[in-house]
Protein backbone atom coordinates (compact mmCIF):
# COMPACT_ATOMS: atom_id res chain seq x y z
CA UNK A 1 0.00 0.00 0.00
CA UNK A 2 1.14 3.16 -0.50
CA UNK A 3 3.76 2.14 -3.00
CA UNK A 4 3.84 4.15 -6.41
CA UNK A 5 5.63 3.00 -9.88
CA UNK A 6 7.78 6.09 -11.39
CA UNK A 7 8.80 6.23 -15.49
CA UNK A 8 11.89 4.02 -15.00
CA UNK A 9 9.88 1.37 -13.40
CA UNK A 10 6.96 1.71 -16.02
CA UNK A 11 8.79 1.54 -19.05
CA UNK A 12 10.71 -1.42 -17.30
CA UNK A 13 7.74 -3.48 -17.10
CA UNK A 14 6.49 -2.48 -20.01
CA UNK A 15 10.12 -4.07 -21.60
CA UNK A 16 9.99 -6.78 -19.79
CA UNK A 17 6.36 -7.74 -20.81
CA UNK A 18 7.94 -7.71 -24.72
CA UNK A 19 11.74 -8.50 -25.04
CA UNK A 20 11.70 -12.00 -23.63
CA UNK A 21 9.26 -14.22 -25.91
CA UNK A 22 10.03 -11.65 -28.89
CA UNK A 23 13.62 -12.61 -29.27
CA UNK A 24 14.00 -15.23 -28.16
CA UNK A 25 10.67 -17.27 -29.10
CA UNK A 26 9.56 -15.68 -32.44
CA UNK A 27 12.68 -14.94 -33.87
CA UNK A 28 13.19 -18.13 -35.11
CA UNK A 29 9.50 -18.79 -36.41
CA UNK A 30 9.83 -14.85 -38.15
CA UNK A 31 13.22 -15.53 -39.86
CA UNK A 32 11.99 -19.16 -41.18
CA UNK A 33 9.69 -16.65 -43.33
CA UNK A 34 11.09 -13.71 -43.86
CA UNK A 35 14.99 -14.87 -44.45
CA UNK A 36 17.19 -11.42 -44.44
CA UNK A 37 14.11 -9.22 -44.28
CA UNK A 38 13.29 -10.20 -40.45
CA UNK A 39 14.06 -7.00 -39.21
CA UNK A 40 11.58 -5.23 -41.44
CA UNK A 41 8.85 -7.36 -40.36
CA UNK A 42 9.60 -6.63 -36.70
CA UNK A 43 9.86 -3.03 -37.58
CA UNK A 44 6.88 -2.89 -38.97
CA UNK A 45 4.86 -4.67 -36.47
CA UNK A 46 6.22 -2.82 -33.44
CA UNK A 47 4.83 1.25 -36.00
CA UNK A 48 1.41 -1.14 -36.23
CA UNK A 49 2.30 -1.87 -32.10
CA UNK A 50 3.12 1.85 -31.51
CA UNK A 51 -0.16 3.37 -33.32
CA UNK A 52 -2.20 0.93 -31.19
CA UNK A 53 -0.15 2.87 -28.16
CA UNK A 54 -1.25 6.10 -29.66
CA UNK A 55 -4.65 4.81 -29.09
CA UNK A 56 -5.09 3.29 -25.79
CA UNK A 57 -3.30 6.92 -24.77
CA UNK A 58 -5.55 8.28 -26.10
CA UNK A 59 -8.82 6.53 -24.64
CA UNK A 60 -7.09 6.70 -21.36
CA UNK A 61 -6.79 10.32 -20.84
CA UNK A 62 -10.65 10.58 -21.57
CA UNK A 63 -11.90 8.96 -17.61
CA UNK A 64 -10.98 5.77 -15.78
CA UNK A 65 -9.14 3.71 -18.41
CA UNK A 66 -8.06 1.36 -15.44
CA UNK A 67 -9.27 -2.03 -17.18
CA UNK A 68 -7.46 -1.04 -20.79
CA UNK A 69 -9.40 -2.35 -23.62
CA UNK A 70 -11.77 -3.00 -21.39
CA UNK A 71 -12.85 -0.34 -19.66
CA UNK A 72 -12.73 1.42 -22.76
CA UNK A 73 -15.81 -1.00 -24.29
CA UNK A 74 -17.59 -0.31 -21.34
CA UNK A 75 -17.04 3.56 -21.60
CA UNK A 76 -17.50 3.76 -25.02
CA UNK A 77 -20.30 0.98 -26.13
CA UNK A 78 -21.76 0.59 -22.52
CA UNK A 79 -21.99 -3.44 -22.94
CA UNK A 80 -20.35 -5.05 -20.38
CA UNK A 81 -20.80 -8.71 -22.54
CA UNK A 82 -18.62 -7.51 -25.05
CA UNK A 83 -16.20 -5.98 -22.25
CA UNK A 84 -16.47 -9.01 -20.08
CA UNK A 85 -15.37 -11.25 -23.15
CA UNK A 86 -12.59 -9.42 -24.38
CA UNK A 87 -11.42 -9.29 -20.45
CA UNK A 88 -11.45 -13.07 -20.51
CA UNK A 89 -9.91 -13.38 -24.34
CA UNK A 90 -6.98 -10.98 -23.27
CA UNK A 91 -5.92 -13.09 -20.12
CA UNK A 92 -6.32 -16.08 -21.66
CA UNK A 93 -3.51 -14.41 -24.11
CA UNK A 94 -1.37 -13.36 -20.88
CA UNK A 95 -1.63 -16.76 -19.50
CA UNK A 96 -0.29 -18.22 -22.45
CA UNK A 97 2.43 -15.74 -22.95
CA UNK A 98 3.60 -16.58 -19.42
CA UNK A 99 3.78 -20.29 -19.79
CA UNK A 100 5.65 -19.97 -23.41
CA UNK A 101 8.53 -17.84 -21.61
CA UNK A 102 8.08 -20.16 -18.79
CA UNK A 103 9.05 -23.11 -21.23
CA UNK A 104 11.78 -20.95 -22.72
CA UNK A 105 13.24 -20.59 -19.65
CA UNK A 106 13.99 -24.01 -18.79
CA UNK A 107 15.23 -24.68 -22.45
CA UNK A 108 17.86 -22.12 -22.06
CA UNK A 109 18.44 -22.91 -18.15
CA UNK A 110 18.96 -26.96 -19.37
CA UNK A 111 21.18 -25.62 -21.99
CA UNK A 112 24.06 -25.35 -19.68
CA UNK A 113 26.07 -28.44 -19.43
CA UNK A 114 26.20 -28.49 -15.35
CA UNK A 115 22.66 -28.62 -15.48
CA UNK A 116 20.75 -32.31 -16.31
CA UNK A 117 18.21 -32.80 -18.62
CA UNK A 118 16.46 -35.60 -17.12
CA UNK A 119 16.75 -37.06 -13.22
CA UNK A 120 16.33 -40.79 -12.93
CA UNK A 121 14.44 -40.77 -16.02
CA UNK A 122 12.39 -37.85 -15.75
CA UNK A 123 12.87 -34.67 -18.06
CA UNK A 124 13.24 -32.00 -15.72
CA UNK A 125 12.07 -29.14 -18.14
CA UNK A 126 8.69 -29.05 -16.74
CA UNK A 127 10.02 -29.09 -13.33
CA UNK A 128 12.38 -26.12 -14.38
CA UNK A 129 9.47 -24.20 -15.95
CA UNK A 130 7.00 -24.56 -12.94
CA UNK A 131 10.44 -23.47 -10.77
CA UNK A 132 10.76 -20.06 -12.73
CA UNK A 133 6.85 -19.45 -12.04
CA UNK A 134 7.22 -20.37 -8.60
CA UNK A 135 10.05 -18.19 -8.32
CA UNK A 136 8.65 -14.50 -9.84
CA UNK A 137 5.02 -15.74 -7.99
CA UNK A 138 6.75 -15.32 -4.70
CA UNK A 139 8.74 -12.16 -6.12
CA UNK A 140 5.11 -10.57 -6.84
CA UNK A 141 3.96 -11.29 -3.26
CA UNK A 142 6.26 -8.89 -1.85
CA UNK A 143 5.06 -5.98 -3.47
CA UNK A 144 4.84 -3.68 -5.78
CA UNK A 145 8.17 -1.92 -5.34
CA UNK A 146 9.76 -4.98 -4.77
CA UNK A 147 8.07 -6.07 -8.25
CA UNK A 148 9.23 -3.09 -10.16
CA UNK A 149 12.96 -3.06 -8.38
CA UNK A 150 13.69 -6.42 -9.74
CA UNK A 151 12.20 -5.58 -12.77
CA UNK A 152 14.94 -2.35 -13.37
CA UNK A 153 17.72 -4.94 -12.44
CA UNK A 154 16.36 -7.61 -15.02
CA UNK A 155 15.56 -5.32 -17.67
CA UNK A 156 18.85 -3.31 -17.46
CA UNK A 157 21.12 -6.41 -18.05
CA UNK A 158 19.17 -8.00 -21.20
CA UNK A 159 18.97 -4.92 -22.86
CA UNK A 160 22.48 -4.00 -22.46
CA UNK A 161 23.76 -7.56 -23.07
CA UNK A 162 21.06 -7.52 -26.27
CA UNK A 163 22.29 -4.09 -27.21
CA UNK A 164 26.27 -5.47 -27.00
CA UNK A 165 25.44 -8.31 -29.12
CA UNK A 166 23.79 -6.22 -31.79
CA UNK A 167 26.27 -3.36 -31.92
CA UNK A 168 28.95 -5.73 -31.70
CA UNK A 169 27.97 -8.23 -34.47
CA UNK A 170 27.05 -5.59 -36.94
CA UNK A 171 30.71 -4.53 -36.49
CA UNK A 172 32.03 -8.28 -36.85
CA UNK A 173 29.42 -9.29 -39.78
CA UNK A 174 30.93 -6.50 -41.48
CA UNK A 175 34.34 -6.92 -40.62
CA UNK A 176 35.26 -10.36 -40.01
CA UNK A 177 33.23 -12.27 -42.63
CA UNK A 178 32.93 -12.54 -46.12
CA UNK A 179 29.16 -12.00 -46.83
CA UNK A 180 29.44 -9.44 -44.23
CA UNK A 181 25.04 -8.14 -43.41
CA UNK A 182 21.77 -9.07 -46.04
CA UNK A 183 18.74 -7.13 -45.62
CA UNK A 184 16.48 -8.92 -47.71
CA UNK A 185 15.14 -5.11 -49.29
CA UNK A 186 14.37 -7.44 -52.37
CA UNK A 187 11.93 -9.81 -50.35
CA UNK A 188 10.06 -6.19 -49.34
CA UNK A 189 7.76 -6.26 -52.28
CA UNK A 190 6.40 -9.51 -51.64
CA UNK A 191 3.49 -10.86 -49.11
CA UNK A 192 6.65 -12.49 -46.74
CA UNK A 193 7.50 -9.22 -44.29
CA UNK A 194 3.40 -8.87 -43.54
CA UNK A 195 3.11 -12.14 -42.41
CA UNK A 196 6.38 -12.18 -40.67
CA UNK A 197 5.15 -9.48 -38.91
CA UNK A 198 1.81 -10.91 -37.94
CA UNK A 199 3.87 -13.58 -36.58
CA UNK A 200 5.90 -11.21 -34.26
CA UNK A 201 2.73 -9.57 -32.86
CA UNK A 202 2.77 -11.17 -30.20
CA UNK A 203 6.09 -9.67 -29.15
CA UNK A 204 5.09 -6.16 -28.88
CA UNK A 205 2.33 -7.19 -26.29
CA UNK A 206 3.62 -5.97 -23.42
CA UNK A 207 3.43 -2.40 -23.20
CA UNK A 208 -0.26 -2.15 -22.30
CA UNK A 209 0.26 -4.16 -19.23
CA UNK A 210 0.94 -0.65 -17.53
CA UNK A 211 -2.62 0.20 -17.81
CA UNK A 212 -4.45 -2.10 -15.67
CA UNK A 213 -3.52 -0.81 -11.96
CA UNK A 214 -2.82 2.92 -12.46
CA UNK A 215 -3.39 3.02 -9.09
CA UNK A 216 0.14 2.08 -8.29
CA UNK A 217 1.80 4.58 -11.34
CA UNK A 218 2.16 8.49 -10.03
CA UNK A 219 0.63 10.81 -12.36
CA UNK A 220 -0.62 7.29 -14.11
CA UNK A 221 -1.86 9.39 -17.56
CA UNK A 222 1.15 10.82 -18.00
CA UNK A 223 3.66 8.66 -17.19
CA UNK A 224 2.32 5.52 -18.64
CA UNK A 225 2.06 8.00 -21.51
CA UNK A 226 5.73 8.72 -21.98
CA UNK A 227 6.77 5.24 -21.19
CA UNK A 228 4.83 3.89 -23.81
CA UNK A 229 6.36 5.52 -26.68
CA UNK A 230 9.94 4.95 -24.63
CA UNK A 231 9.46 1.75 -24.35
CA UNK A 232 8.10 0.40 -27.81
CA UNK A 233 10.63 1.74 -30.03
CA UNK A 234 13.59 0.85 -27.88
CA UNK A 235 12.12 -3.01 -28.46
CA UNK A 236 12.14 -2.55 -31.84
CA UNK A 237 15.57 -1.00 -31.82
CA UNK A 238 17.13 -4.00 -29.89
CA UNK A 239 14.64 -6.71 -32.39
CA UNK A 240 16.15 -4.82 -35.43
CA UNK A 241 19.59 -5.17 -34.13
CA UNK A 242 19.26 -8.66 -33.09
CA UNK A 243 17.52 -9.97 -36.28
CA UNK A 244 20.28 -8.56 -38.54
CA UNK A 245 23.05 -10.21 -36.55
CA UNK A 246 21.60 -13.15 -35.56
CA UNK A 247 19.94 -13.87 -39.97
CA UNK A 248 23.53 -13.15 -40.97
CA UNK A 249 25.83 -15.31 -38.69
CA UNK A 250 23.66 -17.87 -37.27
CA UNK A 251 21.40 -19.05 -40.32
CA UNK A 252 21.76 -22.73 -39.65
CA UNK A 253 20.78 -22.48 -36.37
CA UNK A 254 17.65 -20.59 -36.88
CA UNK A 255 15.97 -23.47 -39.03
CA UNK A 256 17.43 -26.27 -36.66
CA UNK A 257 17.09 -24.68 -33.25
CA UNK A 258 15.52 -20.91 -33.31
CA UNK A 259 15.83 -20.71 -29.54
CA UNK A 260 19.16 -20.76 -28.99
CA UNK A 261 20.07 -19.29 -32.26
CA UNK A 262 21.44 -16.15 -30.32
CA UNK A 263 23.20 -17.68 -28.59
CA UNK A 264 24.95 -19.35 -31.51
CA UNK A 265 25.51 -16.24 -33.10
CA UNK A 266 27.40 -14.46 -30.04
CA UNK A 267 29.72 -17.73 -30.36
CA UNK A 268 30.42 -17.21 -33.31
CA UNK A 269 31.43 -13.53 -33.10
CA UNK A 270 33.43 -14.20 -30.17
CA UNK A 271 35.41 -16.93 -32.09
CA UNK A 272 37.84 -13.91 -33.38
CA UNK A 273 39.22 -13.38 -30.02
CA UNK A 274 38.98 -17.36 -28.72
CA UNK A 275 35.85 -16.38 -26.45
CA UNK A 276 33.29 -18.51 -28.45
CA UNK A 277 32.13 -20.50 -25.27
CA UNK A 278 31.95 -16.92 -23.13
CA UNK A 279 29.45 -15.46 -26.06
CA UNK A 280 27.22 -18.60 -25.73
CA UNK A 281 27.22 -18.55 -21.67
CA UNK A 282 26.67 -14.75 -21.68
CA UNK A 283 24.22 -14.78 -24.01
CA UNK A 284 21.92 -17.75 -22.36
CA UNK A 285 22.07 -15.92 -19.09
CA UNK A 286 20.71 -13.06 -20.72
CA UNK A 287 17.91 -15.30 -22.14
CA UNK A 288 17.37 -16.17 -18.66
CA UNK A 289 17.26 -12.66 -17.74
CA UNK A 290 14.58 -11.81 -20.85
CA UNK A 291 12.17 -14.62 -19.77
CA UNK A 292 12.32 -14.15 -17.00
CA UNK A 293 11.51 -10.26 -16.38
CA UNK A 294 8.86 -11.47 -19.23
CA UNK A 295 7.21 -13.71 -16.62
CA UNK A 296 7.63 -11.26 -13.67
CA UNK A 297 5.98 -8.16 -15.93
CA UNK A 298 3.29 -10.11 -17.12
CA UNK A 299 2.27 -11.62 -13.80
CA UNK A 300 2.45 -8.39 -11.89
CA UNK A 301 0.30 -6.57 -14.43
CA UNK A 302 -2.07 -9.12 -14.96
CA UNK A 303 -2.93 -9.83 -11.75
CA UNK A 304 -3.98 -6.31 -11.02
CA UNK A 305 -6.01 -6.64 -14.21
CA UNK A 306 -7.69 -9.74 -13.22
CA UNK A 307 -8.38 -7.85 -10.10
CA UNK A 308 -10.56 -5.03 -11.59
CA UNK A 309 -12.22 -7.83 -14.04
CA UNK A 310 -13.24 -9.54 -10.45
CA UNK A 311 -14.46 -5.98 -9.10
CA UNK A 312 -16.54 -5.22 -11.83
CA UNK A 313 -18.19 -8.93 -11.61
CA UNK A 314 -16.69 -9.92 -15.32
CA UNK A 315 -14.89 -12.61 -12.91
CA UNK A 316 -16.08 -15.09 -10.60
CA UNK A 317 -14.86 -14.40 -6.78
CA UNK A 318 -13.36 -17.55 -6.40
CA UNK A 319 -10.63 -15.82 -8.64
CA UNK A 320 -9.70 -13.02 -6.59
CA UNK A 321 -10.72 -10.28 -3.91
CA UNK A 322 -11.95 -7.30 -5.61
CA UNK A 323 -12.23 -4.95 -2.42
CA UNK A 324 -8.75 -5.94 -1.57
CA UNK A 325 -5.93 -3.34 -1.36
CA UNK A 326 -2.15 -3.57 -2.49
CA UNK A 327 -1.29 -6.57 -3.98
CA UNK A 328 -3.68 -9.30 -4.96
CA UNK A 329 -2.59 -12.07 -3.87
CA UNK A 330 -5.02 -14.77 -4.46
CA UNK A 331 -5.17 -13.71 -8.23
CA UNK A 332 -1.42 -14.15 -8.32
CA UNK A 333 -1.49 -17.65 -7.02
CA UNK A 334 -4.34 -18.16 -9.36
CA UNK A 335 -2.62 -16.99 -12.02
CA UNK A 336 0.90 -18.58 -11.81
CA UNK A 337 -1.10 -22.36 -11.05
CA UNK A 338 -2.57 -21.30 -14.53
CA UNK A 339 0.27 -20.66 -16.01
CA UNK A 340 2.13 -23.88 -14.53
CA UNK A 341 -0.39 -25.94 -15.71
CA UNK A 342 -0.19 -24.76 -19.09
CA UNK A 343 3.96 -24.63 -19.10
CA UNK A 344 3.98 -28.32 -18.13
CA UNK A 345 0.13 -29.99 -20.08
CA UNK A 346 -0.18 -27.87 -22.68
CA UNK A 347 -0.16 -27.50 -26.50
CA UNK A 348 2.46 -24.15 -26.32
CA UNK A 349 2.17 -24.25 -30.08
CA UNK A 350 -1.47 -23.96 -30.15
CA UNK A 351 -1.77 -21.55 -26.92
CA UNK A 352 0.90 -18.89 -27.66
CA UNK A 353 -0.61 -18.96 -31.61
CA UNK A 354 -4.30 -18.64 -29.71
CA UNK A 355 -2.22 -15.40 -27.64
CA UNK A 356 -0.60 -13.70 -30.35
CA UNK A 357 -4.19 -13.52 -32.38
CA UNK A 358 -6.02 -12.22 -29.23
CA UNK A 359 -3.91 -9.19 -29.24
CA UNK A 360 -3.62 -8.77 -32.64
CA UNK A 361 -7.61 -8.77 -32.70
CA UNK A 362 -7.95 -6.64 -29.44
CA UNK A 363 -5.42 -4.20 -30.64
CA UNK A 364 -6.66 -4.10 -33.64
CA UNK A 365 -10.34 -3.14 -32.03
CA UNK A 366 -8.96 -1.02 -29.43
CA UNK A 367 -7.49 1.63 -32.19
CA UNK A 368 -11.00 1.28 -34.37
CA UNK A 369 -12.52 2.72 -30.78
CA UNK A 370 -10.28 5.03 -30.91
CA UNK A 371 -10.86 6.09 -34.24
CA UNK A 372 -14.42 6.41 -33.51
CA UNK A 373 -13.81 8.48 -30.45
CA UNK A 374 -11.21 10.46 -31.97
CA UNK A 375 -13.13 13.94 -31.39
CA UNK A 376 -13.43 13.35 -27.67
CA UNK A 377 -10.06 11.42 -27.07
CA UNK A 378 -8.74 14.51 -29.22
CA UNK A 379 -6.33 12.18 -30.97
CA UNK A 380 -5.24 12.66 -34.70
CA UNK A 381 -7.28 10.20 -36.80
CA UNK A 382 -4.23 8.74 -38.88
CA UNK A 383 -2.07 6.47 -36.03
CA UNK A 384 -5.55 4.82 -34.94
CA UNK A 385 -6.22 4.19 -38.55
CA UNK A 386 -2.87 2.37 -38.95
CA UNK A 387 -3.06 0.12 -35.96
CA UNK A 388 -7.11 -0.68 -36.81
CA UNK A 389 -6.00 -1.67 -40.50
CA UNK A 390 -2.67 -2.97 -39.27
CA UNK A 391 -3.72 -5.08 -36.83
CA UNK A 392 -6.65 -6.62 -37.83
CA UNK A 393 -4.91 -7.30 -40.91
CA UNK A 394 -2.41 -8.92 -39.80
CA UNK A 395 -5.71 -11.93 -38.06
CA UNK A 396 -6.02 -13.63 -41.21
CA UNK A 397 -2.28 -13.40 -42.62
CA UNK A 398 -1.29 -14.98 -39.39
CA UNK A 399 -3.82 -17.91 -39.56
CA UNK A 400 -3.11 -18.38 -43.24
CA UNK A 401 0.56 -19.04 -42.21
CA UNK A 402 -1.17 -21.41 -39.44
CA UNK A 403 -3.39 -23.20 -42.22
CA UNK A 404 -0.23 -23.81 -44.95
CA UNK A 405 2.75 -24.22 -42.47
CA UNK A 406 1.22 -25.67 -39.41
CA UNK A 407 -2.20 -27.26 -39.69
CA UNK A 408 -2.47 -29.44 -36.79
CA UNK A 409 -1.72 -26.16 -34.78
CA UNK A 410 -4.09 -24.08 -37.40
CA UNK A 411 -7.19 -26.51 -35.54
CA UNK A 412 -6.25 -26.64 -32.20
CA UNK A 413 -6.20 -22.46 -31.92
CA UNK A 414 -9.64 -22.41 -33.92
CA UNK A 415 -10.53 -25.42 -31.51
CA UNK A 416 -8.76 -23.47 -28.04
CA UNK A 417 -11.28 -20.37 -29.97
CA UNK A 418 -13.89 -21.76 -30.08
CA UNK A 419 -14.06 -23.24 -26.41
CA UNK A 420 -13.13 -19.90 -24.77
CA UNK A 421 -15.60 -18.23 -26.44
CA UNK A 422 -17.89 -20.55 -25.39
CA UNK A 423 -17.46 -20.48 -21.63
CA UNK A 424 -16.83 -16.84 -21.88
CA UNK A 425 -20.61 -16.56 -23.52
CA UNK A 426 -22.11 -19.37 -20.91
CA UNK A 427 -20.99 -16.92 -17.99
CA UNK A 428 -21.80 -13.47 -19.15
CA UNK A 429 -25.00 -14.72 -20.68
CA UNK A 430 -25.54 -17.17 -17.30
CA UNK A 431 -28.54 -15.27 -16.17
CA UNK A 432 -30.85 -15.31 -19.41
CA UNK A 433 -29.84 -18.95 -19.69
CA UNK A 434 -30.85 -19.90 -16.57
CA UNK A 435 -34.24 -18.27 -17.21
CA UNK A 436 -34.64 -19.94 -20.47
CA UNK A 437 -33.90 -23.47 -18.66
CA UNK A 438 -36.66 -22.32 -15.74
CA UNK A 439 -39.18 -21.68 -18.49
CA UNK A 440 -38.06 -24.72 -20.18
CA UNK A 441 -38.58 -26.72 -17.04
CA UNK A 442 -41.82 -24.90 -16.06
CA UNK A 443 -43.52 -25.81 -19.19
CA UNK A 444 -42.38 -29.29 -18.47
CA UNK A 445 -43.71 -29.56 -15.43
CA UNK A 446 -47.27 -28.28 -16.57
CA UNK A 447 -47.57 -30.58 -19.09
CA UNK A 448 -47.03 -33.02 -16.96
Amino acid sequence: MGEQLGLTECVSIALGGMIGGGIYAVLGVVAQVTGPATWFAFALAGAVALCAGYSYNGLNAMGDGRGGSVSFVQQAVGDTTLAGMVGWTLLFGYVGSMAMYAYAFAEFALGFSAVPASYAGVPLRPAVSVVAVALFVALNLLGARTTGAAENVLVAAKVAVLLAFGLFGVAYATGFTDTGLSYGLGQLTTPGPVVGAAISFVAFQGWQLLFYDQGSVADSVRTIRRAVYVAIPTAVVVYVLVAVVTVALAPDALESHPHVALADAASAMLSVVGLSGLGFAVVSVSALFSTGSAINATLFSASHFAERLVRGDLLPDRIGDGDADGVPERTVVVLGALTAAFAVYGSLGAITSFASLSFIVVFGATSALAFRERDDAGVHPLPPAVGAVGALGFAPLMLWNLYTREPGTFWMVLAVGAFVLGVELLYFEREALERELGDVGDALESRG
